[in-house]
């Protein structure tokens, strides 16, 4: 018996000498699909978040544009003229209450 079980094992470390060359191919293969299916999924979440990114880049840009646009219209005289006048009480000096100074 025990030289049946012993026998059984030469037979069997032969057989993976003989075929050692296909069964590291076979590791190979095998190590090379479970990687192409790691960065397929690595490349997929990555061109999502691009996605995302790009999606707040462009309401960011637009805020900015609107930011832009209501800058320019408060910033034009008529604008500033009617809120002096309404918030502080301001008006334009007439030619009576005007002040010229001379430095000598």
């Amino acid at each position: 018996m025990a030289t049946k079980k012993s026998a059984l094992v030469v037979d069997i470390y032969h057989d993976i000498q003989q075929h050692l060359f296909t069964y590291v191919l076979l590791v190979a293969v095998v190590l090379s699909a479970f990687a192409v299916i790691y960065f397929t999924h690595v490349n997929r979440q990555t061109t999502s978040e691009l996605e995302v990114l790009l999606t707040e880049r462009d309401e960011l840009d637009i805020e900015w544009r609107n930011l832009l646009i209501e800058q320019n219209s408060l910033a034009e005289h008529s604008v500033i003229e009617r809120k002096a006048a309404k918030m502080l009480d301001m008006r334009r000096p007439d030619a009576n209450s005007e002040v010229v100074l001379t430095i000598p």
